[in-house]
């Protein structure tokens, strides 16, 4: 028993298969949304988001406290959460610096270590060095926040262009 992270850019292919993989799980999945309608695009991303999700899923969209929303799901649901990458930029939006943030991110990613679930986060360490600091601090964040989730779950996965990767 134990998560699944799954790592990538945009458009890679990850919450496609977050949703395959909470299906085949068989059990009650719950989702724990991230994401924030912060302008009219986004909002149309959540819309399209929410209508791809089977119906009898519990939906749960909490931007900050992610804990919170892990620890109130049943036990024995599979948990998908989408995504890490909202879930930082959220706090860092909020005031949070980076320090702040990874015990946080260790606290979730050690109560998710015993949880059936999957959990995505995009992959931004790849790219050019940002040319502003907290876009720097946002990938620096991001970049150890993976590392943390990476090194407790059960496996690490890697999208690009919708195949997968193992990461070992």
């Amino acid at each position: 028993m134990g998560f699944v992270l799954l790592l990538g850019g945009a458009r890679s292919g990850k919450s496609d298969l977050a949703r395959r993989m909470a299906v085949d799980s068989g059990g009650h999945v719950t989702f724990i949304a991230t994401a924030t309608p912060g302008d009219e695009e986004m909002a149309d991303r959540i819309a399209r988001h929410r209508a791809e999700r089977p119906e009898g899923w519990s939906t749960v969209e909490e931007p900050i406290e992610l804990l919170r929303a892990v620890c109130s799901a049943p036990a024995e649901d599979f948990l998908v959460v989408d995504c890490l990458t909202l879930w930082v930029s959220n706090l860092l939006g909020a005031g949070r610096g980076g320090g702040d943030v990874r015990p946080l991110g260790e606290a979730v990613a050690r109560e998710l270590k015993g949880r059936r679930g999957v959990v995505v986060s995009n992959e931004v360490g790849l790219g050019i060095v940002p040319a502003n600091a907290l876009a720097r601090e946002f990938r620096d964040t991001l970049g150890a926040m993976n590392s943390v989730f990476a090194a407790r779950a059960e496996r690490a996965v890697l999208l690009v262009a919708g195949r997968t990767l193992e990461l070992t």
